[in-house]
């Protein structure tokens, strides 16, 4: 992992280079949007899937295999600011 690009207050970038179970180069991104008091943070990760990826992605739920992990890291965020 690799910060990549950085904004105050609205953007973290960071290249993520994979080399198991799949090879890959994504670019994952934190957005933060100011809503009053709080901040709504966006987590996405976007990139090339490679053609064994697209078949494990009509086999299995890429929410169940990675949902959680995003939920416990933003529960964490959240508890981070307090």
């Amino acid at each position: 992992m690799e910060i990549s690009e950085s904004k105050p207050f609205s953007l973290i970038a960071i290249d993520l280079r994979m080399e198991k179970p799949i090879a890959a180069n994504n670019l994952v991104t934190f957005t933060f949007e100011p809503r009053g008091g709080e901040t709504k943070v966006i987590w996405a990760m976007e990139g090339e899937t490679p053609f064994i990826g697209k078949i494990m992605h009509t086999i299995f739920s890429m929410e169940k295999m990675v949902g959680g992990d995003f939920e416990l890291g933003l529960s964490r965020l959240k508890a981070a600011e307090r």
